[in-house]
């Protein structure tokens, strides 16, 4: 009895590793940038999708418009970073 509730514990943890790997292996967002005449745009994807651009002006404050939802509408946002939505997982 004790050796089939291992095996089963065991078979259950592999499937969930499993399953959460894809997610974890893209816990971190690929960055491009690209620098423009007066300031720097630096995009944020996890796979493939849009979901942040860093304006960074010459003069200025930097800040982020966000796609909150994943419907394409980009907001206004300040501070030093930007969470990855749950929509581009």
């Amino acid at each position: 009895m004790t050796i089939t509730r291992i095996a089963s514990a065991a078979l259950l943890s592999l499937a969930l590793l499993a399953a959460a790997a894809p997610v974890l292996a893209q816990a971190q967002p690929d960055v491009s940038v690209r620098q423009e005449s007066d300031q720097t745009l630096r995009e944020y994807r996890v796979n493939g999708k849009l979901y942040a651009i860093k304006i960074e002006p010459k003069d200025g404050s930097a800040y982020f418009l966000v796609d909150r939802n994943g419907d394409g509408n980009f907001e206004r946002q300040g501070g030093g970073n930007v969470d990855i939505p749950g929509w581009v997982r």
